[in-house]
Parts: structure tokens; sequence; C-alpha cells
């Protein structure tokens, strides 16, 4: 994500609970690439802003991009896009421990088991630059982009 108008002026279109069949959440793999200029990402993205989809991102995938490193710079870039991360409750928890057992109990998965639980429970896509870590939750629904 450059800094082109198109990003750093726009105010983020959070998704709202409940299904959006057209709104995006962002994997932090994909935020990541997306922040550097001219990547499959950069492009990406700024063709769904450009066709008005929403654009947002669970609060796990959020804490694991603020691991970083990250300029704050691009922090508030990011955080422009993307909006309020989406915060996990209960039900996110619980389908998040159903695919954790679906997908064979992988060592480290947990933290993709629960953004792939709030992708799910929102209705949307998910935009990740890790394809293969979410491969198995797609039996369950999962949609990848």
């Amino acid at each position: 994500m450059s800094d082109a108008p198109s990003l750093s002026d726009r105010p983020a279109e959070t998704a709202k609970s409940g299904s959006d069949p057209s709104s995006t959440h962002l994997d932090t793999s994909f935020l990541i690439k997306a922040l550097v200029p001219g990547t499959r990402e950069d492009r990406r993205l700024r063709r769904w802003i450009r066709q008005g989809g929403a654009i947002a991102m669970s609060s796990i995938g959020w804490a694991e991009f603020l691991c970083g490193p990250v300029s704050e710079v691009d922090r508030q870039r990011a955080r422009t896009v993307v909006g309020v991360p989406l915060v996990l409750a209960e039900t996110e928890a619980e389908r998040a421990a159903e695919l954790f057992n679906v997908g064979g109990r992988r060592r480290g998965s947990l933290a993709d088991c629960l953004i792939a639980a709030t992708v799910l429970k929102a209705g949307a896509s998910l935009a990740t630059s890790n394809v293969e870590d979410f491969r198995p939750f797609e039996g369950e629904g999962l949609k990848l982009v």
C-alpha cells in the first residue's frame, strides 16, 4: 500500500456482524505484503477498495500484525483500511476449537483457527498469502480469495 490517496484518504468500511458476502477479511500475511507498493497483494487490495467492497480484519490478525516490526506510519495506513478489528467472542472461540480439531490439531495453528472462525461468522472471504495454512478450513465453508 503506497501513499496513493485512494488508500490513505479513504475511511475504512468495516464488516458488520452477520453475513456479508462482499466483505473481505485480511489475514496478517496479506496485510503485511499489501503494505509493499506494487506487490500482488497491494494491487488486489486496491482493486477491492475501488470496487467498494468492505475490508475488515479480526483482532487476532491485528494483534499478529502489531507484533511487527511495523512503523507507526504503516500501522496508521493499515488501520485506515481495515477499520476497527473485529472482536473475538465466545462463539468464535468455540468455532475455532472445532476448526483446530478439523485441521488436524496442528502446532501453531490456533491463531489461524481463530481468524478463520471470525471470517466464517461474518460470512466473509479471507485474503491470505498463506493459503495452505487455511486450506483445511475450506471444507468448513471458508472462502479463500
